[in-house]
């Protein structure tokens, strides 16, 4: 993760080769967040065509960079060989990405893959630490299995991506010394306000999951928005907004260490 930039305000997370389903042009996307001081936007990949998408942005955008994933729904559709690939292309990639991300597992549905989904997640996480870059996982109603593993497998560049689980496994978020994003969605949601105040500044950084997520409940939405969650912290930690700026600023610069 680059080093050279003044204190800004980062989105840490969000989708920027989906704006196409929104029509909205990505050079506008990315004015708007200039304008709002947002000057860091990390794009997540899903599979091999979004992770190239990301993967072209980021070298035409310096605020852009690149964070190259398989999508744990998205990366079912693969074989091995396919999968193997993806991650040699991710490697490959190293010195162009900051992160491993969007992976992990999702239960919200289907019961029957989830030992796939586990295999290729292991793959994913074992990947990210091999080249020494941080995790942005998803977690939806596989929280705990994915808090084990992570803890199996001794990850310590972890960062939750809108984690939505029992606040037990929040704390052994905390205790594990892994960071959490804060959404947009926060300035109407209790639960993430309360990983606010349960889990240290120094371990959260915030996002948008856009083109989703908007903190008006609108759509879409965009990185300008990330603001949204500074606030929100800054309110809850009761500190000036530009304090929490600059620390978690140096956040994610401490990922990146």
């Amino acid at each position: 993760m680059n080093k050279s930039f003044s204190a800004c305000f980062i989105d840490a997370h969000c989708h920027l080769d989906l704006y196409d389903q929104a029509e909205i042009k990505v050079e506008d996307v990315i004015k708007n967040a200039q304008s709002a001081g947002v000057n860091i936007i990390l794009a997540n990949g899903v599979n091999p065509e979004s992770n190239r998408k990301v993967l072209s942005l980021a070298k035409s955008h310096s605020e852009i960079k690149a964070c190259l994933g398989l999508y744990p729904i998205d990366a079912l559709r693969y074989k091995d060989q396919q999968i193997d690939e993806e991650i040699k292309f991710i490697e490959k990639n190293k010195d162009l990405i900051v992160a491993i991300g969007e992976v992990g597992m999702d239960f919200k549905e289907d019961i029957d893959n989830r030992s796939r989904q586990k295999e290729i997640f292991i793959k994913t996480a074992r990947l990210a630490m091999r080249i020494n870059k941080p995790l942005i996982i998803h977690s939806r109603k596989a929280e705990r299995e994915i808090i084990e593993i992570l803890e199996e497998l001794q990850a310590k560049k972890v960062i939750m991506h809108c984690f939505s689980g029992k606040f037990s496994l929040v704390k052994r978020i905390a205790d594990n010394g892994w960071t959490a994003t804060i959404p947009t969605s926060v300035k109407s949601s209790e639960h993430f306000q309360k990983i606010i105040a349960e889990i240290p500044l120094e371990k959260l950084l915030c996002e948008t999951d856009s083109p989703y997520l908007h903190p008006d409940k609108k759509w879409p939405n965009q990185p300008s928005n990330v603001i949204e969650s500074y606030k929100k912290i800054a309110e809850i930690k009761k500190l000036p907004l530009e304090e929490v700026k600059e620390k978690i600023f140096n956040n994610y610069k401490n990922l990146s260490s």
